[in-house]
């Protein structure tokens, strides 16, 4: 069976089930996994600058599913087996932490938030943080999703036109974690909120690829300071208003249970530290959905008949009302289409970078203590070995008989203990706002438009807005598209 994230179990064979592995062939201690020379290795810091997926993709080819980078003064690891990335990700968790200098990027902006802490108080966090995000009390945000999705929606345009609408995609999961945290909409601010967004990650993007960063009263970094200023305005004035505000008559939002923990333990949990995760929460909480919604639209637009297949099947399941939280097992075929985005164009195309606080054994390789480790899961999901025809848009990979894949092959939001905290959310939150948009429009591609370009955004997006030609939907039974029980396509 397929677990929520698409994923099987492992298959057994029951003539070798009690067979021993065979022995691993150990390489020499001190000995690294083959991968590209250089002087310094600065000029594979730069090409990864410049593109870094294709460059990893080319280091794959070239050297294998595990990649040795001696950029001085540093030692990376590139490892793109399944298996490998997996065992890094659960046997291996206690033993890594997170990069230092993406902490320290990531930091600037969301303090010191469960993304970036470590150790005793990254669990102290996540703990505490996981009731919140857990898959039942994600059913309770349903009707607030499908809500946000109506309202916006309905200020769509009521003829076919040519539509920007990874803006107008992106403005709807502003809007809609804005109402799980804040239980506040939207409001004239939005556009200056998705500014600085884009403003604040592109900075971040390209501090990844610096030592050290420029101080932040340098000319040139005003528009950062700006970006960063404004929304850190935007949270406070959400925790001021509330902090203002009498108990009996707050909503209970994210916030209520963020500030539930700063009155019950204010010195683990300060005002600081709620805005620290609000932030967390506002920027990735909107930026993941709103990545992943807009290559599914491009999808949608770019296969009219995965589109039509899944719009017929949500009319029959909803019969034209908003979905519910029981709704959402019942669209399998639209769910498979959102995990077929995922595939292809993973949110977080390379996980955060890990060091290893100890010496650790990889298959065949002894890693010293210290050795940086890159996991690029767009390169694991896009690997022909594992997802025939990689580059192919075919959501039945995911249905219920649909061939094994390797445990590890698909991760878009990671694995292990630090697996993205809302996880559940996103994915009801896409299929909420998918079966509404399907329910009211139909997506197509502009002619003659190409097909986008993803770049790394810190998320992954297209290199240019997408526009795409949006057209009231007219229900016409004559030409449904079937769809079978267990989600496949016919």
């Amino acid at each position: 069976m397929r677990h929520a994230a698409g994923m099987k179990t492992d298959p057994t064979c029951p003539i070798h089930a009690g067979a021993m592995p065979p022995p691993v062939a150990m390489h020499p201690q001190g000995t690294w996994p083959p991968g590209p020379s250089g002087l310094t290795g600065w000029g594979l810091l730069k090409a990864m600058s410049h593109d870094l997926l294709a460059s990893l993709s080319g280091w794959q080819r070239e050297f294998g599913d595990v990649v040795h980078l001696r950029i001085w003064p540093e030692h990376e690891v590139v490892v793109t087996d399944p298996e490998l990335a997996r065992e890094l990700l659960l046997a291996h968790h206690d033993s890594l932490v997170r990069w230092e200098r993406g902490a320290r990027v990531f930091g600037k902006l969301q303090g010191k938030s469960v993304l970036v802490a470590e150790g005793e108080a990254w669990r102290r966090k996540r703990q505490a943080l996981q009731p919140a995000f857990s898959g039942s009390a994600v059913h309770a945000f349903v009707p607030t999703i499908a809500a946000a999705a109506d309202q916006a929606l309905a200020r769509w345009p009521a003829d076919a036109c040519v539509w920007p609408i990874e803006s107008a995609l992106t403005s709807l999961a502003m809007d809609v974690i804005l109402r799980l945290l804040f239980s506040s909409e939207v409001g004239a601010d939005a556009r200056m909120a998705e500014r600085a967004v884009q403003t604040a990650v592109a900075a971040a993007n390209a501090s990844m690829y610096w030592p050290a960063s420029w101080p932040d009263w340098v000319p040139w970094k005003r528009a950062e300071r700006q970006a960063l200023a404004s929304l850190d305005a935007l949270i406070r004035r959400h925790i001021d208003a509330r902090v203002n505000m009498a108990q009996e008559a707050a909503p209970d939002d994210l916030l209520a249970g963020l500030l539930r923990l700063h009155r019950e333990d204010p010195l683990a949990w300060p005002l600081q530290a709620v805005r620290d995760e609000c932030m967390t929460i506002f920027l990735a909480g909107h930026e993941t959905a709103a990545a992943t919604l807009t290559w599914w639209a491009w999808c949608m637009a770019a296969h009219p008949h995965a589109q039509r297949a899944a719009r017929e099947e949500v009319r029959c399941v909803l019969e034209g009302r908003a979905p519910g939280a029981a709704d959402l097992r019942s669209l399998p075929y639209l769910t498979q289409t959102l995990q077929e985005t995922l595939r292809l164009y993973p949110a977080a195309p390379v996980l955060f970078t890990r060091r290893s606080k100890a010496p650790l054994t990889l298959g065949p390789w002894r890693l010293p203590a210290g050795t940086m480790i890159v996991l690029p899961v767009q390169l694991m999901q896009h690997d022909p070995r594992w997802f025939p025809e990689p580059m192919s848009f075919r959501p039945e990979r995911f249905g219920r008989d649909a061939p094994e894949f390797p445990r590890g092959a698909y991760q878009p939001f990671g694995a292990g203990p630090r697996v993205c905290l809302g996880q559940h959310l996103a994915m009801a939150e896409m299929t909420v706002i998918a079966a509404r948009l399907l329910q009211r429009f139909t997506l197509a591609v502009p002619q003659g438009a190409p097909a986008p370009r993803p770049v790394m955004k810190v998320s992954l997006r297209p290199m240019d807005s997408l526009q795409l030609r949006v057209e009231p939907c007219v229900e016409n039974p004559d030409v449904a598209v079937p769809f079978r029980s267990n989600g496949q396509m016919p």
